[in-house]
């Protein structure tokens, strides 16, 4: 894309700390993103390493990359950090913002294939291919050493992209991701509206379906969950689920999960393990 547009810069950790907007032919709209790059990165001087994070309802591009804690680490291992919005904002759809758990801040990242969000909702292929080509394009960004981690919604949106797409990433991880939306009513509800009633075509965007047939490289799997989250005592995000079908599939996946005692589903938690999962990206993507 040739319209990217710097929106602020700001020092942070030896590095930028970015934001940028950008027309997007994916959605259909004018799309959002931060970055943080090394000083190395700034100048040129080397390619560096890039961590995508996918954040949860709600969110936008902003939350994690300003309540994570993550910059220091990064600034440590020399790893660019790109965090995108979590939907279209803006195109118009009738009733996205009526409902958290729908449209505006809750694509589930997904492709959408029914009415009224086919034409815009289309965050799989936005973040996939048309935000990562546009990374790789305009930074000093050395795309073949390439992870992603989120959290929540966007943790089962990590662990799509990584399952979907066998070798592209390094390793993923996720923080009390939903790994079986399609027995979830975090996911079945959104994916009836997204992708109609037809069950087959959910199961693309389901970390738990997917694991088990996933026959890739062998690929590097961290997920921590706290133990007093509302939404894992409510059955909304089954961890236990993915780990079962992990161990059912090929063993082409080398997979930690990480119970936390008393933790809940907020950025606290977040902020406390995000030095282990950026060492733990850090050392797949020096490999």
């Amino acid at each position: 894309m040739s319209d990217l547009k710097l929106v602020s810069s700001n020092r942070c950790f030896d590095g930028e700390v970015r934001k940028y907007t950008h027309a997007s032919s994916a959605t259909g709209c004018k799309m959002a993103f931060n970055i943080f790059l090394p000083d190395t990165a700034i100048s040129s001087k080397d390619k560096v390493p890039v961590l995508y994070y996918l954040s949860g309802l709600t969110c936008n591009e902003d939350n994690m990359i300003t309540k994570g804690g993550a910059i220091p680490y990064l600034s440590k291992h020399q790893i660019a950090l790109v965090t995108p919005d979590t939907s279209p904002r803006g195109a118009g759809v009738e009733d996205e913002d009526g409902d958290w758990e729908m449209g505006i801040g809750a694509s589930f990242y997904v492709d959408a294939t029914e009415e009224p969000w086919r034409a815009n909702y289309k965050m799989y292929t936005y973040v996939q291919h048309e935000l990562q080509q546009l990374v790789a394009e305009s930074f000093s960004i050395d795309s073949s050493r390439t992870s992603i981690f989120g959290h929540s919604m966007g943790g089962h949106g990590a662990l799509v992209f990584a399952l979907r797409n066998p070798g592209h990433y390094r390793s993923v991880s996720a923080f009390a991701p939903i790994c079986h939306p399609t027995t979830s009513n975090w996911g079945r509800k959104q994916f009836s509206a997204y992708l109609g009633s037809n069950e087959s075509e959910w199961a693309q965007y389901d970390a738990t379906e997917l694991v088990r047939s996933y026959n890739g490289p062998q690929l590097p799997i961290l997920i921590d969950q706290g133990d007093a989250d509302q939404f894992y005592s409510n059955e909304q995000l089954q961890p236990s689920h993915f780990v079962v079908a992990s161990e059912s599939g090929k063993h082409q996946v080398k997979l930690e999960t990480r119970m936390q005692p008393g933790y809940d589903h907020s950025y606290w938690f977040i902020q406390t393990f995000m030095k282990d999962h950026i060492s733990f990206h850090a050392k797949n993507l020096r490999e």
